[in-house]
């Protein structure tokens, strides 16, 4: 019997395999996650649009791109290498399996990113985004179903240059599409001052809450940040995530006041982002109908407010009345009732039919 008919797999074989391939389904993951995501910064949905979540994927999906893929490389080179020396490793059954799992994959990918396709175009619903996903997951499965049909049918001793070109272009590919993060979503330092940026609107969302029920409880404004201070809810003014320096508060009338801040990036409000390319220095509102409210520019911006007596009205009081030991809440609604005077009358007529 020839002996490639009777190579024993090691543990050696099965570890290098599915840590290979296992390298491959999370690199095919990250880098189909990855372009989704710059297509979503590149044509935003006004009605689905979450600016740090793109961030939080891209992230992510380049974290582990860079990782895993570089580890799927190494594992590549010392099969290739072990096939060398021993071809018939190449005619592994445990090998051939995996490999044609992932054909089955592949193929099952391509089908159903065809039906899609032709389904949504019938229905009038291929816009650009939807239409450039379809074929990034289309260009992806057919280039792993086309490596790895050829791979099955070359001879494990052939030396072929073929190989080392596609080595070298899937990782030019994944580089580039590393590289074009910095220009779609911008560096990690422009990211992180977005971060920043955003906190900083949430800070100042907080300190108009607080200063609207300071107004709602006290009926005046508070005469600075300071005054917000709570020692029994533990409420303090937040500062800035970044210089910790106080947020500017000042009072322009007796209803009006202003908060501001120093921002280091552009915000775009997405409810009218069209199709248009992300810069690195800006982001959209994720706050639906109420982005313009904190839309600001770069630099120090500053947010006018003025409270409507009409709309935040103090809530009507309660009285505590201790009645023979007991405690009872009166609601003083009684003044203000248009029945009073019919409520008065009903109530002597009782009190005469009493008495009588």
């Amino acid at each position: 019997m020839d002996k490639e008919n009777f190579i024993k797999i090691t543990p050696k074989d099965v570890f290098t395999h599915l840590l290979g391939f296992a390298a491959l389904y999370v690199s095919i993951v990250s880098l189909i996650t990855l372009l989704f995501q710059y297509i979503n910064a590149l044509f935003p949905d006004p009605l689905n649009f979450y600016y740090q979540g793109i961030l939080n994927q891209i992230r992510w999906s380049t974290s582990a791109l860079l990782v895993v893929f570089s580890v799927y490389l190494v594992i590549s080179w010392l099969l290739e290498k072990d096939f060398r020396k021993e071809p018939a490793k190449r005619k592994l059954k445990f090998r051939g399996w995996l490999v044609y799992l992932t054909l089955f994959i592949a193929a099952i990918t391509i089908i159903v990113d065809l039906i899609t396709l032709i389904y949504n175009f019938y229905s009038g619903e291929l816009t650009v985004k939807f239409a450039l996903k379809v074929l990034t997951v289309m260009v992806v499965a057919v280039g792993v179903f086309g490596y790895y049909f050829w791979d099955l049918k070359r001879e494990a001793k052939e030396k072929s240059k073929k190989l080392k070109m596609i080595a070298w272009l899937v990782s030019f590919v994944v580089i580039i599409s590393v590289v074009a993060g910095f220009f779609i979503v911008g560096s990690p330092a422009a990211q992180r001052q977005v971060r920043f940026d955003e906190q900083r609107k949430s800070d100042l969302q907080i300190l108009q809450g607080q200063i609207v029920n300071y107004w709602i409880q006290k009926e005046r404004l508070p005469a600075s940040l300071d005054d917000l201070k709570d020692s029994i809810s533990g409420f303090s003014p937040p500062k800035d995530p970044e210089s910790f320096a106080d947020y500017e508060y000042n009072i322009i009338t007796p209803l009006s006041f202003e908060l501001c801040a120093a921002f280091k990036t552009v915000s775009r409000d997405s409810s009218k982002a069209q199709l248009r390319a992300v810069g690195p220095v800006s982001y959209p509102d994720s706050l639906g109908p109420y982005g313009e409210n904190w839309s600001h520019d770069q630099g120090r911006v500053c947010f006018s407010r003025t409270i409507d007596p009409e709309l935040y009205k103090q809530p009507e009081k309660a009285e505590r009345l201790n009645y023979g030991g007991s405690t009872s809440i009166v609601v003083n609604l009684y003044e203000d009732c248009p029945c009073r005077d019919a409520v008065m009358r009903l109530g002597l007529t009782f009190l005469l039919g009493m008495v009588g």
